[in-house]
């Protein structure tokens, strides 16, 4: 069982840095946050579930969040991970009276939870509001098209060496990583099983890459860049 408390002046601070709220005036962001609280979940908690009634959507504080949906088969298909400062659920306010996925915490997780009804019954007197919302709904969208193109066009390999070069710290011709999740959570960013994380790694030691727990070490970027 979840309890909903106000929002910190900390977590306040954090998720006046998210995309939904960030271009707003203050008293804009005041009027937004207060449709919100703060919530806490532990690995592996459930959200809600697809098709569920749909009264809140979300904003991440820390931990990561997973969107899956579930096939006939019960096989789960993951969606997107959502990691701090990034938003979900905000299509809601527009259309749809239940989930369109399911979503599950995958460490301890703050969230800032909206109520849609309260969101909803301020967009009329402060329309910048849905501007913001709007606007992280255009960058969900154009990720979502990134990831779809990065799975039809690149391999394993290729998509592993892409997030590494985009998030690894260069020191002269080399570079390293320390990872803030565990692996197999990587896997699902990437949308690949396990198996596949652990035999994109092993390709990629030809180009000098070497892991060790959550730190990997990139000794040769111009090889990395040429996979």
């Amino acid at each position: 069982m979840t309890t909903a408390l106000k929002l910190s002046g900390a977590q306040k601070a954090m998720l006046g840095k998210a995309l939904i709220v960030s271009g707003l005036s203050r008293d804009e962001r005041e009027a937004l946050m207060s449709c919100a609280t703060a919530v806490r979940y532990q690995i592996h908690d459930t959200l809600f579930h697809e098709h569920g009634e749909a009264r809140y959507f979300y904003c991440v504080l820390s931990g990561y969040v997973r969107l899956y949906r579930l096939g006939n088969d019960n096989r789960e298909a993951d969606i997107r991970i959502c990691e701090p400062g990034e938003s979900f659920g905000e299509c809601l306010l527009l259309d749809g009276n239940g989930y369109n996925y399911s979503a599950q915490a995958m460490e301890q997780s703050m969230l800032a939870r909206f109520d849609l009804d309260k969101v909803r019954a301020l967009l009329d007197e402060r329309p910048r509001i849905g501007i913001a919302i709007m606007r992280a709904l255009s960058q969900h969208l154009l990720s979502t098209i990134d990831c779809l193109a990065s799975d039809r066009m690149r391999t394993a390999p290729q998509r592993v060496a892409s997030y590494l070069l985009t998030h690894s710290t260069q020191q002269g011709a080399a570079a390293s990583l320390r990872l803030p999740f565990q692996k197999s959570l990587l896997a699902r960013k990437l949308g690949l099983a396990p198996e596949a994380l652990s035999r994109a790694f092993s390709a990629l030691r030809e180009a000098g890459v070497t892991v060790s727990g959550r730190l990997i070490e990139i000794n040769n970027l111009d090889a990395l860049k040429g996979v």
